[in-house]
């Protein structure tokens, strides 16, 4: 049984952790795995939206920490976790589609960090968001410091990583961690919709909108409104903004093919 299961259906594609009867915890092999999928599914044309979401009853419980636990003691270790756990969460972060994670169960330590690295989190409201490395006397390392602060605020970062407490679908929503807490029984419906609707948007331009907004904390003004000019020309070229034009003048609903 393959431990990523990636699924393709119109233009969405689904990427599935597939570890079960582990949480679908991070060892080595899945982070690997990881990276290989998105890094294909960045360059596959067809796929115009990720869903991200993991099997079983929790979405990631973080690292496998016996495999990490058995690297750090080894006199040889041979495969390094933080390493690999660096290029995965840069090649999901760095997907040009739009990446929706869908969130049942536990959100734990580096897989709160995975989810932190979609654009989107849509979770069900009996989700459970730890940053856990506090509870192994450890800060985040696989992102979490640097996204956490971006998506709840530097003060809410601060609580959540120091105190190591739970968070609840309802209340991860409150503070922004997640961009809705729906009833378990709604939120894969919920999720397809969302993606769906992604999916058939102007998926180039989406994509530059995505690079702009992550580049845009670390430049100047006018830095970025170089950056907007030159992909705004790239967009002018496509033929979705062609279309774009041809809908508005004919007052229609355009209908975009990621061209």
């Amino acid at each position: 049984m393959s431990i990523l299961v990636v699924d393709r259906a119109d233009a969405v594609a689904t990427v599935t952790l597939n570890r079960p009867d582990s949480r679908n915890a991070l060892n080595v092999d899945l982070l690997v795995a990881l990276r290989e999928a998105f890094a294909a599914l960045s360059s596959e044309q067809k796929v115009r939206a990720v869903i991200l979401t993991g099997a079983g009853p929790a979405f990631c419980a973080g690292a496998d920490v016996k495999e990490w636990a058995a690297e750090k003691t080894s006199s040889t270790p041979t495969r390094d976790w933080v390493a690999e756990a660096i290029h995965m969460m840069q090649s999901v972060r760095d997907c040009p589609k739009p990446v929706i994670a869908s969130i049942d169960g536990a959100c734990v330590g580096a897989g709160l960090d995975l989810a932190l690295c979609a654009d989107f989190r849509l979770a069900s409201e009996r989700s459970k968001f730890i940053c856990s490395y506090t509870h192994l006397a450890y800060p985040p390392d696989a992102g979490g410091t640097w996204l956490l602060p971006r998506i709840v605020g530097l003060q809410a970062a601060r609580h959540f990583i120091y105190t190591g407490e739970t968070w609840l679908g309802p209340r991860a929503a409150e503070h922004g961690l997640i961009d809705q807490s729906l009833p378990e029984e709604q939120l894969s419906g919920a999720v397809a919709v969302f993606a769906d609707q992604l999916a058939h948007g102007p998926t180039r331009a989406i994509a530059e909108a995505k690079r702009l907004l992550t580049t845009s904390f670390s430049n100047t003004f006018a830095e970025q409104l170089a950056l907007e000019q030159a992909a705004g020309k790239r967009c002018a070229a496509t033929s979705d903004h062609a279309e774009a034009l041809a809908a508005a003048g004919a007052r229609r609903r355009a209908e975009f093919l990621g061209l």
